[in-house]
């Protein structure tokens, strides 16, 4: 579920947050290739592949989330990847987290000032959405649902933002959270 105008309720809020978010082209360390990246000489064990039934029990999903809802982008799109390779690009679910990826390099792209790549990886991003729903047959998957997914990257494309946020601070610029329904049995309260 999106919701907008709320706090942010994190799903794994025992996980530690990254001390600054990455921008491509903004002077932030690269957070693997640069010696003081947040993630660099970091080895991080394979995720469990994401099965639809079983989502809220995939740690690395329900972190991506959290990355994304908090203003991480590019770290929450990394994360989504690895989740993407592990669970096989040309799955229903693959093609699911392929959406989800693109509405993060949208965040990105808000970030690094490029309006043509914002409204590109939204409107990709929508119709990834469109055709797993279509695939699926169902109003929800993994936790979210479609139609609000696809307002997320309808909405995402359409806003005008404002031209410099401050490089390194983690900021929410979509007015939506994804917010998964029902919030996992392991939720950490």
């Amino acid at each position: 579920m999106i919701e907008t105008d709320r706090e942010i309720t994190r799903l794994l809020p025992s996980a530690e947050l990254f001390r600054y978010t990455f921008v491509p082209g903004s002077g932030t360390p690269h957070p693997v290739r640069d010696p003081r990246g947040h993630s660099h000489n970091k080895k991080l064990p394979p995720p469990v592949a994401l099965d639809a039934e079983t989502w809220a029990e995939n740690r690395s999903y329900l972190w991506s989330i959290d990355l994304f809802n908090l203003g991480y982008y590019w770290e929450a799109h990394e994360e989504w990847e690895r989740l993407w390779r592990a669970t096989g690009a040309e799955t229903t679910v693959g093609r699911f987290l392929k959406g989800l990826i693109k509405l993060s390099a949208a965040g990105v792209k808000v970030r690094e000032n490029s309006l043509h790549g914002v409204r590109r990886h939204a409107a990709s991003a929508g119709e990834v959405f469109a055709d797993v729903a279509a695939e699926a047959g169902t109003d929800s998957y993994c936790g979210l649902e479609f139609t609000k997914l696809q307002y997320a990257a309808d909405r995402a494309a359409q806003l005008v933002y404002k031209p410099n946020y401050a490089m390194g601070k983690p900021v929410r610029v979509f007015p939506f959270l994804l917010q998964p329904h029902p919030l996992p049995l392991s939720y950490e309260a």
